[in-house]
């Protein structure tokens, strides 16, 4: 029997990710770029992103979405980090929260795993805390 998941994706960073995480499961990665539908919702993301994977593999496979949310900016920038870093970059990011107490921030993740039949979704939160960054301490 092949118990094998296949990782859909063209990210190397999530197929590292990957290999740490699923060390003890058989995978294997199939290197493609999957349409990624316009929104901030996570699960909604991977959702689309399993499904047309499963079509292209036509096997068990696995699609990840992540967010970044910094409490202080409503959850800016949420699913549209690369966006942000494309235009207003980690200066601009910093900038937004110059002076602002409250630093708790957090990484999400979605991970769909699409069975042939059904999808089951796991999650991952990682709170974090943004730290204060003065370029004289260098």
């Amino acid at each position: 029997m092949n118990n094998e998941i296949v990782f859909v994706t063209h990210n190397t960073g999530k197929i590292k990710s990957a290999e740490k995480y699923f060390k003890n499961l058989k995978f294997t990665t199939f290197n493609y770029e999957l349409d990624e539908p316009r929104s901030d919702d996570i699960k909604e993301i991977a959702t689309a992103k399993v499904k047309q994977a499963f079509e292209i593999v036509k096997r068990p496979c696995i699609a990840l979405d992540t967010d970044f949310r910094i409490e202080e900016l409503n959850g800016f920038p949420r699913a549209f980090v690369n966006f942000s870093l494309d235009t207003i970059g980690i200066a601009g990011i910093l900038k937004l929260m110059e002076n602002k107490e409250n630093r708790n921030c957090a990484f999400n993740e979605c991970l769909a795993y699409h069975d042939g039949k059904e999808i089951h979704y796991f999650y991952g939160k990682h709170p974090r805390k943004f730290i204060y960054y003065s370029k004289r301490a260098e």
